[in-house]
């Protein structure tokens, strides 16, 4: 219904078509300043005029709310310097009219593996989740996680991750909308009244493993690996269901990963033990049902930019999660070339088995691991030519 002011009263005429009309009492139609059969085309001089004047006006643009979710505290390293820098920049730029609201930690219920389907079914608008939380539904992307493929630096092993997404992954992930895709930097052996300084130390160790490919090498070292999310990491330390386990520096803070480990171990040279794809996405319907020009400012801050980054975020939390644990006074061993060395031997088995896996599958296992690499090599040059 449409009410049109006049300056003096809000009236609003069935004659002209405009809901919420409020006809004069019958008393008082042919009464009044103008008289009798005026009245009717006074009335219908203002509707014109009315109609005139809302057609005139710009429609409102639209508003909406956007509703993301992760599974991690909101002060980690990806939603403090990605995340909600993100969120703040599409607020500003979208001049207010998308807000952006992130729940940390799971706030709007299941958990951490329901992720995507959560994004998928439109139970929430968007949100951050490992493929690797559902083993085998995202076979392709596997192809990031194994051992000694990615480099310690997330940002540019992140843009590789989405030149790799374009390639090989977007039939898997077809389901989303992907924003971003991306890694962390270097995996990192946290452990609790030990110290693993040789290859012969990680035997019989239980170790949390986030995903299978990490596991899978972890077995190949003689440790025995347990699988769970990062969240779940903590308890499991600290009631001794595992010795330790593999994450990233950035979050250990968050974590507390350095107040309940005491010893951390730290590969040489330039490539991660293991590594773990994250994916920022939104649902479908949620996304294309944005105008034009609001979609345009998402689309301008994700892709190959976005992917680095969240990229960077991992990098830039890296720094205050090693320190966290040198503050705390705890171990810290940092293996050398030859035993680095030993290490990265047993990836080429596991690497073997995940490609006779996925060519068992029709899948082109080869082919995804060597582009990884190149893509990698590729993205790590760049990075040093631009210094």
């Amino acid at each position: 219904e449409i009410g049109v002011v006049t300056g003096v009263q809000t009236c609003a005429l069935p004659i002209c078509g405009l809901r919420g009309a409020r006809p004069m009492p019958e008393g008082r139609r042919a009464s009044g300043l103008l008289g009798g059969k005026n009245m009717n085309g006074f009335f219908k001089s203002v509707c014109a005029g009315a109609v005139i004047a809302v057609l005139a006006v710009p429609a409102m643009a639209q508003e909406v709310t956007l509703r993301f979710q992760h599974f991690i505290s909101n002060e980690s390293a990806i939603p403090k310097y990605f995340m909600i820098p993100w969120g703040a920049t599409i607020e500003e730029e979208s001049e207010g009219r998308i807000d952006f609201e992130l729940y940390p930690a799971m706030q709007l219920g299941g958990a951490p593996p329901a992720l995507y389907q959560q994004i998928a079914d439109g139970v929430i608008d968007g949100g951050w989740f490992p493929p690797g939380y559902t083993p085998g539904r995202f076979p392709s992307a596997e192809a990031l996680q194994l051992p000694f493929m990615t480099t310690m630096n997330a940002e540019e092993s992140s843009r590789a991750a989405w030149r790799y997404y374009t390639e090989f992954l977007e039939e898997e992930f077809a389901g989303v909308k992907v924003l971003a895709i991306h890694v962390h930097g270097q995996g990192v052996v946290h452990t609790r009244g030990l110290s693993v300084e040789t290859l012969e130390d990680m035997a019989g160790l239980k170790l949390r493993g986030p995903s299978q490919q990490a596991s899978a090498l972890l077995e190949a070292m003689g440790a025995t690996p347990i699988g769970m999310p990062a969240p779940a990491f903590p308890e499991a330390l600290s009631k001794g269901v595992v010795d330790g386990g593999v994450i990233p520096w950035e979050i250990v803070p968050s974590l507390r990963v350095h107040e309940l480990a005491d010893s951390h171990t730290e590969l040489g040279g330039d490539r991660s033990l293991y590594n773990t794809v994250f994916v920022w996405a939104m649902n479908l319907d949620s996304y294309n049902g944005l105008p034009d020009d609001l979609r345009a400012i998402i689309d301008a801050h994700s892709g190959l930019e976005g992917s680095a980054w969240a990229g960077r975020a991992a990098n830039t939390g890296d720094i205050p999660g090693r320190e966290a644990a040198v503050a705390a006074g705890n171990t810290m061993v940092l293996l050398d070339e030859a035993e680095t060395a030993r290490w990265a031997a047993l990836a080429d088995p596991v690497i073997a088995e995940w490609i006779e896996r996925m060519e068992s599958r029709d899948m082109p296992g080869a082919r995804m691991v060597e582009r990884v690499r190149e893509l990698v090599a590729e993205e790590e040059d760049r990075e040093h030519l631009s210094r």
